[in-house]
């Protein structure tokens, strides 16, 4: 059609002798005109921008999943920086329990390494107090039979 439409305008431009003789060219032109705005519109332009709002669209999509994933993994994120806060003052409370723990254990220990250790000085003190009490004993003992055979001798020595 548009081929019988350019021939037609051909032909009035060589009897009129000019392009823009407004009689049947100028409307004729804008049926040409017209009909290949369609032709490109149905061809062209529809397909390129179903493409470009598919893309739109894409973007858009894509943008608000990554919008969602990235808030979801700052609420991740917040959560675990709270659990491990949590665990580590629980882990600081445990280490200061057994810490005290063992301090009390410590002190127990000490306590009855002292008694322990005063008792044996007592039971070794006794042990000293007795063995000189029979050192004492043992030396008087000696004491009163070297004075009696000191006396016996001076007794002896004058009477003879």
């Amino acid at each position: 059609m548009t081929y019988w439409i350019t021939l037609l305008a051909v032909e009035a431009a060589a009897e009129g002798g000019g392009l823009f003789d407004f009689d049947a060219t100028l409307p004729l032109v804008a049926v040409q005109f017209v009909v290949l705005a369609v032709i490109l519109n149905a061809v062209f332009y529809k397909p390129l921008g179903n493409a470009i709002d598919e893309r739109d669209n894409y973007i858009r999509t894509s943008q608000s999943e990554a919008e969602e994933r990235l808030q979801k993994a700052e609420r991740l994120a917040q959560q675990y920086e709270q659990e491990l806060a949590d665990t580590r003052r629980q882990s600081q409370a445990i280490i200061a329990s057994a810490r005290e723990e063992a301090q009390k254990q410590s002190a127990a220990k000490l306590a009855s390494a002292q008694q322990e250790a005063q008792a044996k000085r007592e039971q070794a003190q006794q042990e000293i107090d007795e063995q000189k009490a029979a050192a004492m004993t043992a030396l008087e003992n000696q004491v009163d039979e070297l004075s009696q055979q000191i006396l016996n001798k001076l007794l002896s020595g004058v009477s003879a």
